[in-house]
């Protein structure tokens, strides 16, 4: 394995990037976040039909890019650092689940679609569902069965990140059609969504210590920036460090899901390794973004209480650190 970008990756990831900081700045996703749709229609729709995130896992059969689930990784770490909401995370967790557990029927009718930039998403139990009530395509697996619901009443939930949007789903007067194997379109989805995170994570982490080392360099305190203590270079060298190290790890799960022949409790130890380190990771860069600032960091005009919610809120939505750690067997 090597841990470095192909040209053609690098390429998606400045192109991504490049349009980020022209369509997503702070402004914009702050208005974004709390608009009707919960996100920027008109850049999904960029990222869609110019860049075709939503098709780079989705094979060239079913009208996609053919690409891998570790070009859309390399998407996620770019969303993650830029903070603005999207339905990439939530399309991406149901296309997966479709592949690993789809009939051809179901992948020749619903893929096209989601690779056009249909928002979809997957309800997995109970628990509120990204994007359910805007997504285009819901899927759910119901016991073994993996389902597509129609006519379900969706609740949108508040959120303490409010760039993240969930829905409660009421399926009681809702209709489903089977699509295939739900234990391996759950399975796949769990693996693939706690890897997803672990990409928007390193990406918020890289976000959180440029913001603070920025900032070292501007603020000045007894006559010199307080970049220069050496305390402080000890605290952002070490979110630094560790910022690589959950790059790393991201890249080694997304890789491993990407291949085939990795074996598959291999792949799953890679990503239980990985969303555990680069959401405790986002979590410290989070604080030590806070800390660093001082008090401008808690007043709301600041992006920083934007990385501490989402720092936080990344470790509910596929597991915690801890239930990561503890289904990991050394």
């Amino acid at each position: 394995m090597e841990f470095a970008l192909s040209d053609e990756q690098s390429e998606l990831a400045a192109t991504v990037r490049s349009l980020l900081e022209k369509r997503a700045d702070s402004a914009a996703v702050r208005a974004a976040s709390t608009s009707p749709s919960g996100h920027d229609e008109a850049l999904w729709a960029t990222l869609c039909e110019q860049i075709g995130v939503a098709a780079l896992a989705v094979p060239e059969e079913y009208d996609g890019v053919g690409a891998t689930f570790f070009e859309t990784a390399v998407v996620l770490e770019e969303l993650g650092r830029s903070l603005a909401p999207s339905p990439l995370l939530a399309t991406t967790v149901a296309t997966e689940a479709l592949l690993a557990g789809g009939t051809e029927d179901a992948k020749q009718r619903l893929l096209p679609r989601i690779a056009a930039g249909e928002v979809a998403t997957l309800a997995l139990g109970a628990a509120p569902v990204l994007d359910g009530d805007r997504a285009d395509i819901v899927l759910a697996v119901f016991g073994d069965e993996l389902v597509e619901v129609e006519g379900a009443t969706a609740t949108w939930t508040e959120t303490m990140d409010q760039s993240l949007r969930l829905a409660r789903l009421d399926m009681t007067a809702a209709s489903t059609q089977p699509l295939g194997d739900g234990t391996s379109a759950a399975r796949r989805a769990e693996l693939v969504g706690a890897a997803s995170v672990a990409a928007l994570a390193v990406g918020l982490t890289d976000r959180a210590l440029r913001m603070t080392v920025d900032y070292s360099k501007e603020r000045v305190q007894f006559g010199r920036p307080i970049g220069s203590f050496q305390a402080l270079k000890h605290r952002m060298a070490d979110v630094f460090a560790r910022t690589e190290l959950a790059r790393s790890a991201s890249w080694a799960a997304s890789y491993a899901l990407a291949d085939e022949a990795v074996d598959a409790d291999e792949a799953a130890f890679q990503v239980h390794a990985a969303a555990s380190y680069a959401i405790e990771t986002a979590r410290l860069a989070a604080s030590e973004c806070v800390q660093l600032h001082g008090g401008i960091a808690i007043t709301w005009e600041h992006d920083a209480h934007l990385v501490f919610k989402r720092a936080h809120a990344l470790g509910h939505l596929f597991g915690s650190p801890e239930r990561h750690r503890a289904a990991v067997t050394l």
